[in-house]
């Protein structure tokens, strides 16, 4: 039975490698839309008067 201890789930390891390898995909994605699109401070709408009927 010391076999038993170097028994390896590769299906279990198989999806550890494909949750790492999507995180890493959506890391990049993320990157790239900060680049694009830069998620700076929030602006504050300037209050604007109410319209004349």
């Amino acid at each position: 039975m010391s076999q038993d201890d170097k028994l390896i789930d590769l299906n279990a390891e198989r999806a550890k490698r494909v949750h790492d390898l999507n995180d890493k995909r959506l890391n990049e994605v993320r990157q790239a839309f900060e680049q694009a699109m830069p998620l700076g401070k929030a602006k504050k709408k300037p209050k604007s008067k109410p319209k004349k009927r």
